[in-house]
């Protein structure tokens, strides 16, 4: 299994949207890397939802549920449905996740403007242990 982390801004499409309708097609990013993170997904993948603009914080736990196909929009993109999974006990904070030394080197922190990246299981693990305090 690999884990992931998408950006969305929460007045476009929010935690909550995704509680409501339990599936989504996540399309409409135009930046290639975020595009090979899409491609390289994997069925039940899990994925943290971050809530980007002032909120800036990891909310909830979604799966893939389809692997990458053809955006929608424009068939020269990707995207790929996510179901929703579970919401973290409580949000996490790109603060607190920047004040933890065992999780500077993840790429929210490193690239912060990719709106697809990787998670290593370490940092998925540890995200989900802050949650709970």
């Amino acid at each position: 299994m690999n884990y992931w982390l998408t950006k969305t801004e929460p007045g476009t499409y929010s935690w909550g949207d995704l509680a409501r309708d339990r599936q989504t097609t996540w399309d409409g990013v135009r930046n290639f890397q975020a595009r090979n993170n899409l491609k390289n997904m994997k069925k039940d993948d899990r994925v943290f939802i971050y809530h980007s603009g002032e909120e800036k914080a990891i909310v909830g736990i979604a799966t893939v549920s389809r692997e990458f196909f053809p955006d929608p929009q424009d068939a020269a993109w990707a995207a790929v449905a996510l179901s929703y999974y579970k919401p973290l006990k409580n949000p996490v904070t790109l603060a607190q996740i920047k004040s933890d030394k065992k999780l500077a080197g993840m790429v929210l922190v490193k690239a912060s403007r990719l709106s697809v990246q990787p998670v290593k299981k370490e940092e998925f693990d540890l995200v989900v242990l802050l949650s709970e305090k």
